[in-house]
C-alpha cells in the first residue's frame, strides 16, 4: 500500500478522495493549498502526490515547478486533478511536469484502480490516467433516500451510489427524511444514527409505525465512534443492516443490493 499526499482546496473533494484511498488501505496525507502541500512533502516521504490544479496561494503548476527542481523530491510522481475544460490543457499539464492526470468529477468506482494502475508503472512516460465507467453502470433503477446532517457524508453517498445507477435523494434531518419518504416511497432508506434534535432511531420508529412505509428496507450507517448498543437497538427496531464507516464503496453497494433483493 502507498503513502499518498492529496492537495485539494475543496473540502468535499478532499474528503472523497481521502475516504476512497483509505478504504483501500492506503495512507493519506492532506493539504488544502499549494504551499501547505510543499511543506507536507518536505516533512514526510510520500509515494505519490495527487494535486488539484486550481489552488490558493500556490497553484498546481507552481507546486510541480517547485518539486521538480528539487533533487530530493523530483522523482515523486505527481497526478493532476482537473476538469480539463480548455483545449490544450492536457498537453499543458504534461509539459509543465505532471506525470499524469485524473479528470474531474472523481468517479468513486474507478478512482482508486486508476491510481493503483499509475503507481504500478511510475517509470512510464507521462500519460492520462483514465477513469473508465464501470460496465456495471446501469440505467436508473432503485431510489435510495439518504438521511444525514453531514454534507460530506451526503456527498460521499451520492458519489458512491449514483455511478451504479441508483437514484439518490438526500435529506438533512429526520423530519425532512420522513416527509420525503412519504412523498416518494423510496426503495431503501439509508440513515445516519446520531443527528441533532432527532436520531436515526426516531426515524426508523416513525417509518415502521407507518403502514405505507414499514416494508421499505432500512439501513443504518454510522461513524467509527459508536456503542455496541446502537447496533443492537437499530437491528431490534427493524433495520436490515448496521454499517460502520469507513466502508469500502463496493462493500456498501453489495450490502445495499443484498437488502434490496430481500
Amino acid at each position: 500500500m502507498a503513502r499518498i499526499l492529496v492537495i485539494e482546496d475543496n473540502p468535499t473533494n478532499l474528503e472523497l478522495m481521502s475516504y476512497l484511498l483509505k478504504a483501500f488501505g492506503h495512507e493519506v496525507v492532506t493539504a488544502m493549498d499549494g504551499e501547505e502541500g510543499i511543506e507536507a512533502v518536505r516533512r514526510s516521504i510520500v509515494d505519490l502526490i495527487i494535486c488539484d490544479v486550481q489552488l490558493p496561494k500556490l497553484d498546481g503548476f507552481g507546486v510541480v515547478v517547485h518539486l521538480k527542481t528539487q533533487p530530493a523530491l523530483r522523482s515523486i510522481p505527481i497526478l493532476a486533478v482537473t476538469a480539463l475544460a480548455m483545449v490544450g490543457d492536457r498537453d499543458k499539464l504534461l509539459a509543465a511536469g505532471f506525470d499524469g492526470y485524473l479528470s474531474k468529477p472523481i468517479d468513486p468506482e474507478t478512482f482508486v484502480p486508476a491510481v493503483v494502475a499509475f503507481l504500478s508503472n511510475t517509470r512510464a512516460a507521462p500519460r492520462v490516467v483514465e477513469q473508465t465507467s464501470s460496465n456495471r453502470t446501469q440505467s436508473k433503477r432503485a431510489t435510495i433516500l439518504v438521511v444525514d446532517n453531514s454534507p460530506v457524508n451526503l456527498s460521499l453517498a451520492q458519489s458512491t451510489l449514483e455511478p451504479f445507477g441508483y437514484i439518490v435523494v438526500i435529506t438533512h434531518s429526520v423530519k425532512q427524511g420522513l416527509q420525503m419518504a412519504r412523498r416518494i416511497h423510496p426503495d431503501l432508506i439509508l440513515s445516519d444514527v446520531h443527528m441533532p434534535d432527532e436520531t436515526g432511531f426516531d426515524l426508523i420508529r416513525a417509518v415502521k409505525s407507518d403502514a405505507q412505509l414499514r416494508s421499505i428496507p432500512f439501513v443504518f450507517i454510522s461513524s467509527t465512534v459508536w456503542q455496541d448498543s446502537d447496533r443492537r437497538n437499530g437491528l431490534a427496531l427493524g433495520a436490515m443492516k448496521f454499517i460502520l464507516r469507513p466502508i469500502d464503496p463496493q462493500d456498501l453497494i453489495n450490502d445495499i443490493e443484498e437488502c434490496l433483493r430481500k
